[in-house]
């Protein structure tokens, strides 16, 4: 089994604490585990302050940016996990519109959504992980 650590360049580097992406191949398969994605910028600047519809966008477009250094898309998403500051249930349909235009219906991703108190940034009001699988033969 082997295992790659990948930090994109587009995404922020916080290789000191955490790989934004741990590649792990057996055989011809590849798993692909995406640390949380937050709505930054490569700089780590905070983008849409208050506004978790766009946090959720950017969050989704960094996961993308993820996913491509390791080859993968979203269409080889088979699990995510949304973590969402102080959730109320009225967000759901902000978080399901930005799943929506990244996500095939009828081949949504397992996800698991909680409400927590807060993220690694103040500022932050959503964080998305994914586990991707990807046959290679």
């Amino acid at each position: 089994m082997k295992k790659d650590y990948l930090n994109p360049f587009d995404l922020p580097n916080w290789s000191e604490t955490f790989s934004q992406v741990v590649v792990v191949r057996a055989g011809s398969t590849r798993t692909i585990y995406v640390s949380g994605q937050v709505s930054v910028d490569a700089d780590n600047t905070v983008v849409g302050p208050g506004d978790l519809a766009r946090q959720a966008e950017v969050a989704l477009e960094n996961l993308s940016k993820a996913l491509a250094a390791a080859g993968a898309n979203t269409a080889d998403v088979v699990r995510l996990g949304i973590y969402v500051k102080d959730y109320q249930r009225d967000q759901a349909e902000i978080i399901s519109a930005a799943l929506r235009k990244r996500f095939v219906a009828g081949k949504m991703p397992a996800s698991t959504w909680l409400g927590v108190a807060s993220l690694a940034l103040d500022d932050l009001l959503i964080e998305i992980e994914a586990t991707a699988v990807i046959d290679d033969e």
